[in-house]
């Protein structure tokens, strides 16, 4: 029992509360100092489009960081234990490149791209004059690098309807680039609402984290230092936001996604998590990647879908009834929520 308690606080207690320490200190700082260099971007759903500190995945990223690095030296110096430190070593590397090009992406003239989602909401589709170049998605390519030169993950996966499929050297090579690239735009793909992005990665991140402590894998500290991370930003997140996501921060998000999942071998569970922005990938395909998920103010305190047809589950939302900023990001997580209320389903019958 006493053995209890000390891995209790070694592997989760310690590492989590360092997580929640070090990114609420990093989020204050990097406020300020965000402000101060003009990185910041326009709340557009409010009245008077205030300017907000933008690019929350840095300092988050600090924090993640902080708990997983507190977890290695704990496994090492007291437990003695160097198995799982060259993979929690090739993720933190794999969140450190892609957290760089979103963190790039939000440094490079940040408010232009609060001024591209004004106009294209209204259908003005020019080409954006902010951030990396419109083909920035190629670059998260490097964040794979980590985890195949490891040769991360199980060949032999787990997919829904298709049952396991051993893809041998394809796996490291292949899967794992595709896996962290589509994950990582995926999530980019969905939000724009104060606390959207932050809300559905606490439903996701919770489920990946029960599955991962269901079959032992040491990959659970991932999942429980960013839920630590999140859960403080959550608090400068939520309606009205003191502060912005920006790409550092979705980009973050599907790399932690994608990381834990390879390593933990939960591709199924993954694969189901995403369904909400594959969805979305496929009605911003539509407009072929132009339309905006966001929606146009009105005086009530309402949002209008800005297009007549439907590009986004925002629209969807914003379509079936009158709802406020908070009504959308509540109506997001709840859809987050379905699906991984159906991994839970079958987990327990086995559906597919």
């Amino acid at each position: 029992m006493e053995q209890f308690y000390i891995k209790l606080i070694t592997d989760w207690i310690l590492p989590t509360s360092i997580s929640l320490l070090v990114t609420q200190f990093a989020l204050k700082k990097f406020s300020k100092i965000f402000k101060e260099i003009g990185m910041v971007a326009i709340d557009l759903h409010k009245k008077n489009l205030p300017k907000l500190p933008t690019s929350a995945g840095l300092p988050i990223s600090f924090g993640i960081l902080a708990g997983l690095l507190t977890y290695i030296g704990i496994q090492t110096f007291l437990y003695n234990n160097f198995n799982d430190s060259i993979y929690l070593l090739a993720v933190i590397s794999s969140l450190l490149l892609i957290t760089l090009i979103g963190f790039l992406d939000d440094l490079i003239k940040p408010l232009g791209k609060s001024k591209y989602e004004m106009k294209r909401r209204k259908g003005k589709f020019e080409k954006v004059k902010s951030g990396l170049p419109q083909k920035r998605w190629i670059l998260t390519i490097l964040g794979a690098i980590p985890l195949m030169v490891i040769k991360a993950g199980v060949s032999t996966v787990n997919l829904p309807f298709l049952g396991s499929m051993n893809f041998g050297v394809f796996y490291p090579l292949i899967l794992i680039p595709i896996g962290v690239v589509g994950a990582s735009n995926a999530i980019n793909l969905l939000g724009g609402f104060n606390g959207s992005e932050a809300g559905m990665s606490l439903i996701y991140l919770s489920t990946l984290l029960f599955f991962a402590l269901l079959t032992n894998n040491f990959i659970f500290i991932l999942f429980l230092t960013a839920l630590a991370s999140i859960l403080v930003f959550l608090k400068y997140n939520w309606y009205p936001a003191k502060f912005l996501p920006g790409d550092s921060l979705t980009y973050l998000l599907g790399a932690i996604v994608a990381n834990g999942v390879i390593i933990g071998n939960m591709e199924k569970v993954g694969i189901v998590l995403l369904i909400p922005f594959i969805i979305e990938f496929f009605l911003k395909a539509r407009s072929k990647f132009k339309a905006s998920c966001l929606g146009i103010l009105q005086k009530d305190g309402t949002l209008k879908a800005p297009y007549p047809k439907i590009y986004s589950l925002t629209h969807l939302l914003m379509k079936i009834k009158k709802m406020k900023e908070t009504e959308v990001t509540l109506g997001l997580i709840l859809i987050e929520s379905l699906f991984a209320l159906l991994v839970f389903i079958n987990f327990y019958f086995h559906i597919f």
